[in-house]
């Protein structure tokens, strides 16, 4: 069976620190992979605001999840606090990726690796937008490893 492999990227463009709640917990006792999506959310909606950015309004554009896929390293448990490294890169003419690096802070231990496909949309004409000018200018390219 093909397994999904996530390549890091040389360099990431923020750092944000986000604790465990007993919330992500699920039923095996660690962090539930619902709980994985909802803290890259979390992690991208604060990167947005660093650039004065909303999911709904990033230079005139919203942006659209296209596509989500996770690779777990380790278990994550209540009270732990991640550190979660995002960086955006692979620009097409409609979006990009954001690759999400999340280890446990304290320890460094990697937790998991995620990828979400990015789509620019103009939500006025629901229709597909280009990526824009001033988004490219700030996240340039990358290479990965």
């Amino acid at each position: 069976m093909a397994r999904i492999k996530i390549e890091l990227p040389e360099k990431f463009d923020f750092s944000t620190e986000i604790p465990v709640r007993i919330s992500d917990i699920n039923y095996g006792g660690h962090l539930g992979h619902d709980s994985v999506l909802s803290l890259t959310h979390e992690a991208r909606v604060r990167l947005l605001h660093k650039y004065g950015f909303t999911e709904m309004n990033i230079d005139g554009s919203g942006l659209i999840i296209s596509d989500a896929a996770i690779v777990y390293k380790s278990e994550a448990f209540y009270g732990e606090t991640l550190k979660i490294e995002i960086a955006i890169c692979e620009f097409s003419k409609y979006g990009c990726d954001f690759i999400y690096k999340i280890i446990e802070k304290e320890t460094g231990r990697e937790i998991a690796r995620a990828k979400t496909g990015i789509v620019f949309f103009d939500y006025e004409n629901r229709k597909v937008a280009p990526v824009p000018e001033k988004f490219k200018a700030i996240f340039p390219p990358k290479e990965t490893l």
